[in-house]
């Protein structure tokens, strides 16, 4: 093998020595394309069979290379547009081949047009990517752009644009390497905003909003990449990332703005105007938005230090509560997020602790406000919030997500509120969870503050929701004891809406005609003959088959340890469904 890498490195300096004496065009591109051949077999020699010897003549074979680049301008140009896509398959193998293969394609960018060499490293970058190249075979490219960036002259935006995708997507796969290395991932992801920021400072135009936007994207997209490849010890994270912090004040980015969405908004709706292949480059910016805040959050954790500026974050929040609905709807990113570390939800839940503290429900209740515009994705930050009650690695944390749950319900106007809840109960795949929301329906109508429009609310969804549960949309009675939490919930919701209406009505308290809903004829009938009287033959029949096969069996026997409670609440509810029908 050692015979065959020192022919191929034979071969190469005599290539190189013929493309200086070639004066044909033809014959100069003929003499690369089979220079770039023989490269590409000594890589494969090498990969197969690296040593100490094959490492040496590698190294002899890149400073031959380097040294030829000192030749006519003719022959650098037609060397440089094709060695960055062969030259960084030697970077790996050791750190003098890394340091001269950085120099090869330094001198190609000192060389030759900036414009041409970007979508040649572009090229090269891409070509990497598909081979599965080790991330050090990317430094040197990563590199080389981020001085080409620098170097153009004019039209930078549409350059940018065509050069920040590839960057993206190379750091990405850097990302998921098994070895990968945190702090090589950002020293790349940096110099390559170092670039981009260094060339929005030249400009003066148009084009330099659209540079700092880019930037902005840029910077909030690795921040998702960055985090998410983070496997332990985020705090050890925390100066790497910070440096990125610059980076927001120069952009106009505000930590306040990036939690409540409203500067990712004005990112996009300044380049809005491009493809939507640009725009899809940046699949994660608001998880990076979000990130970025939380990242602020544990910096100053780890630094044992209060933050005037994120304190009066938290307090506008407090008192702003379409901002909190927003923030809602930003922190849905990290919640639902499997790729990031549980410490990174953990923080995100007490920040909604935080900015949910002291806030009352009499905020959200105010008819000036709409909040069914953020409806949707606080939705979906629940259903992430639901998950992680039932997931979370640690009693504490579940215990904290409960609590950010309620809150977050609580926050919401009545109508909203029951829209969520239903919207939950309706996709939730555990009886537990179900549970637990009806639970928190329950909590809602006890609770004596309640306005008279909001008790309408809340009969009408109590129904509803102890209908999904009672007669499952699908059809047929309810799954037992599959779904004995859900059911006993449902029975134990219903047979409070029931005592909890006819409390009302007696005391003479004026409501609407839709008011007493729960004890309306049509819907006390429906109730009895379509739920109640089904799932009493159901349950029975069921108590009976598992006293039958009892004899000492313990399935059997835990199985009617979960259906007696829901007898004895069934039965109540029938005995109060008869005494309103009379």
């Amino acid at each position: 093998m050692s015979t065959v890498t020192a022919s191929s490195s034979r071969h190469v300096r005599e290539l190189l020595a013929l493309c200086f004496t070639s004066v044909e065009v033809g014959e100069l591109e003929s003499l690369v394309a089979e220079l770039i051949i023989c490269l590409n077999s000594l890589s494969e020699n090498v990969a197969l069979n690296a040593s100490n010897e094959l490492e040496n003549d590698v190294i002899q074979v890149l400073t031959e290379i380097l040294e030829s680049l000192s030749y006519p301008q003719n022959v650098i140009e037609a060397l440089s547009f094709e060695l960055p896509k062969v030259i960084p398959k030697f970077a790996n193998l050791s750190s003098r081949c890394l340091q001269l293969v950085e120099e090869i394609v330094n001198r190609c960018v000192e060389a030759c047009n900036p414009r041409d060499m970007l979508s040649i490293l572009c090229e090269a970058l891409d070509a990497a990517r598909c081979s599965l190249s080790p991330s050090s075979c990317f430094t040197p490219l990563l590199h080389g752009l981020a001085k080409v960036f620098t170097s153009i002259q004019r039209r930078h935006y549409e350059q940018l644009k065509v050069a920040v995708p590839v960057v993206l997507n190379v750091l990405k796969d850097i990302s998921l390497e098994t070895n990968m290395q945190v702090e090589d991932l950002f020293d790349m992801a940096l110099g390559i905003a170092v670039s981009i920021r260094d060339v929005s400072s030249k400009l003066n135009n148009t084009e330099e909003a659209k540079v700092r936007c880019l930037l902005g994207l840029y910077v909030a997209q690795i921040t998702a990449i960055l985090s998410v490849s983070i496997k332990d010890n985020v705090a050890s994270c925390v100066p790497l990332v910070m440096q990125l912090e610059p980076f927001l004040t120069y952009c106009g980015l505000t930590h306040l703005g990036l939690i409540t969405g409203s500067d990712t908004e004005k990112l996009m709706s300044t380049i809005a105007g491009d493809d939507d292949d640009f725009i899809s480059s940046f699949p994660d910016i608001n998880l990076g938005a979000s990130l970025l805040l939380i990242w602020a959050k544990i910096s100053h954790e780890v630094a044992k230090a209060a933050h005037a500026s994120l304190r009066n974050d938290v307090d506008e929040l407090q008192s702003n509560p379409v901002k909190r609905w927003q923030a809602y709807g930003m922190l849905k990113y990290i919640l639902s997020s499997g790729d990031l570390l549980w410490e990174f939800r953990r923080h995100a839940i007490e920040f909604l602790l935080d900015i949910t503290k002291g806030v009352s429900s009499s905020q959200c209740n105010d008819e000036q406000i709409d909040c069914s515009h953020y409806t949707p994705s606080i939705y979906a930050a629940l259903q992430a919030v639901t998950l992680m009650i039932m997931y979370a690695p640690d009693a504490d944390l579940r215990k904290k997500t409960f609590e950010a749950l309620k809150k977050i319900l609580s926050d919401m106007p009545a109508p909203e509120r029951f829209d969520v809840l239903r919207a939950l109960v309706t996709n939730s795949q555990s009886p537990s969870m179900t549970a637990i929301l009806l639970g928190l329906v329950k909590d809602s109508m006890s609770n004596s503050r309640l306005q008279a429009t909001d008790c309408v609310t809340v009969d009408t969804h109590a129904i509803k929701l102890v209908e999904l549960v009672l007669r499952p949309p699908e059809g047929g009675p309810p799954l037992l004891p599959d779904q004995s939490d859900a059911v006993l919930a449902a029975l134990n919701l219903y047979r409070f809406a029931l005592l909890f209406e006819s409390r009302e009505s007696e005391a003479g308290k004026e409501r609407s005609k839709e008011g007493f809903e729960v004890l309306s004829k049509k819907n006390l009938e429906k109730a009895y003959k379509e739920w109640l009287l089904p799932l009493r033959t159901l349950v029975s029949c069921s108590i009976a088959e598992n006293l039958k096969e009892d004899h000492g069996y313990e399935p059997a026997l835990d199985t009617v340890c979960l259906l007696n409670p829901i007898e004895l609440v069934l039965y109540r509810c029938i005995e109060l469904v008869e005494e309103k029908l009379k």
